[in-house]
């Protein structure tokens, strides 16, 4: 099978650009070096450029070819140098289809496919007709599930889980926030503050110098909130998730139009994720990560694919029991006496950054108000038992549920027979508080960035019986579905029987 015919002047006009750049550059130049000869031989070299370019895109057109048989996808490209390539199937994690506003005027489409544990796209298709590539997103599928072709051509039965209406969209946009907006444009702008206060008169410049940093970071602040709702909307916009048979497929983009599918013995971890505006709303996000790299995602998402970018706390944790039946967690926190530990850590944070601008104060002509964050030592205690709160663990029949963090709380639910290694690490702080923290990692690409299912801070013989109930359980886990035995064995009545070494958490999670 061949690309589509269109990938051609598609392609041609993409990389066009940069030979438009290069044509203007080298006018210049040539005008400058051989006078009225240059413009002409400029032209020239350009003209002979997207020639090259043409000839080379018609040539990988008619070199690349690809098939899809039981077991493998075999892909054969290459314009100096052939390259054949042969994935098998039962190594494909999702299949992903995007296309930007022009491609679908064309009806073209770029294919990608992501496998177990690649940090990166395994092949992509650039470009096929939008059927085709529809066709190939379900006949691997297909493929994968083992199924014979259907004489009639009916697919498996399609039932739609989630759709983002007008007002949830809206609100995705109105709750996010870009983080990485504010700290560029105060460094862009922090230079013209000494150049402005230069300038103020004598005895107003104080008040007007600080009433322009309040208006800096306002603005800063109001800038990331509107460059994080158009980001949101533009991703998030017209987004559908369905399940067809054993996979999850979903929609969503409004420039660039993103149609994926996941499959459901794929999945890694879900994720729930909220902030303190989305829960005094009610409202929370799922995140589904599996073992491949995923296109699309957002910065540092890697292979996770949102499932649901906003929604009530309520429909949220139904879809993920229906993706995953985790049930209802009953979350154990960590020893209370950890709060102290954290209110310490936040007290020596900010005696740190008092210490640095009294010394600042010392080297600086002008006086600095160096005591002004000694006040937020009243809010330590504060930071800490909400810290203290928002953190557990729970030991279902088939999943490990963890809970961390305030500004941005995850709540992970992990299938046991997911979880590789069990990690028990102790830093030598943990230890004189007589506390460890637990680590369930799976083979997700969230898990490269310290994102995994943790027990955080828990009593340090809890955390021995802990790991030692996952490797049990993992074992049992791995070995019911492989069918060695016929159900779970009760591994761990030494963990549920201990119930001095945290505080049950019986609210909503």
């Amino acid at each position: 099978m061949k690309l589509s015919p269109l990938s051609v002047p598609y392609r041609v006009v993409e990389r066009g650009a940069s030979v438009v750049f290069t044509a203007a550059i080298l006018f210049s130049g040539a005008s400058a070096a051989f006078g009225p000869a240059g413009g002409p031989l400029a032209v020239a070299l350009v003209g002979l450029g997207l020639l090259g370019l043409v000839a080379y895109e018609v040539t990988y057109y008619r070199r690349f070819a690809y098939a899809l048989d039981e077991e493998t996808l075999d892909i054969r490209s290459g314009v100096v140098s052939r390259r054949n390539r042969e994935i098998p199937l039962r190594r494909v994690q999702n299949v992903d289809i995007s296309r930007n506003v022009v491609q679908r005027a064309l009806g073209i489409a770029v294919v990608d496919f992501e496998t177990a544990g690649g940090s990166e796209t395994e092949a992509s298709l650039r470009f096929v007709a939008f059927e085709e590539a529809k066709r190939l997103q379900g006949e691997i599928g297909r493929l994968k599930r083992g199924e014979d072709v259907d004489d009639e051509g009916e697919g498996p039965a399609t039932t739609e889980l989630f759709a983002l209406a007008p007002r949830e969209l809206a609100l995705v946009g109105a709750l996010s926030f870009d983080a990485r907006v504010p700290g560029l444009l105060i460094l862009l702008l922090s230079g013209s503050v000494p150049a402005v206060s230069s300038l103020l008169p004598a005895g107003s410049g104080r008040l007007l110098l600080a009433a322009g940093v309040v208006a800096l970071v306002l603005g800063a602040v109001l800038v990331a909130w509107a460059a994080g709702a158009v980001v949101a909307v533009l991703n998030y916009y017209d987004f559908r998730l369905a399940r067809v048979g054993d996979e999850l497929q979903y929609e969503r983009g409004l420039l660039r139009r993103y149609d994926g599918s996941i499959p459901l013995d794929k999945v890694q971890t879900l994720t729930v994720t909220d902030n303190p505006l989305k829960r005094a709303f009610g409202y929370a996000a799922l995140r589904i990560e599996t073992a491949g790299y995923a296109p699309g995602s957002g910065p540092g998402e890697g292979g996770s694919e949102a499932a649901v970018p906003l929604a009530t706390r309520d429909r949220v944790f139904d879809l993920a029991n229906h993706i995953e039946a985790f049930g209802s967690p009953a979350f154990e926190r960590p020893p209370r006496r950890v709060r102290s530990r954290y209110a310490i850590r936040y007290l020596l944070a900010i005696g740190v950054l008092v210490g640095l601008l009294y010394g600042a104060d010392l080297l600086v002509a002008r006086s600095v108000p160096w005591y002004g964050p000694a006040a937020l030592a009243l809010l330590a205690p504060v930071a800490a038992h909400l810290k203290w709160k928002h953190r557990g663990y729970w030991l279902g029949e088939d999943h490990l549920v963890t809970r961390n963090g305030v500004l941005r709380r995850r709540i992970k639910v992990v299938p046991y027979y997911r979880v590789q290694t069990v990690i028990d690490t102790r830093t030598v702080f943990q230890r004189r508080w007589g506390v460890a923290t637990v680590t369930a990692d799976t083979a997700g690409s969230l898990s490269l960035t310290g994102h995994d299912a943790a027990a955080v801070d828990v009593d340090a013989a809890t955390a021995e019986r802990l790991r030692t109930t996952l490797e049990t359980r993992l074992r049992t886990a791995l070995a019911t579905r492989r069918g060695w035995v016929d159900g779970a064995d009760d591994a761990d009545e030494n963990l549920d029987s201990d119930t001095g070494a945290g505080t049950e958490d019986e609210t909503d999670p």
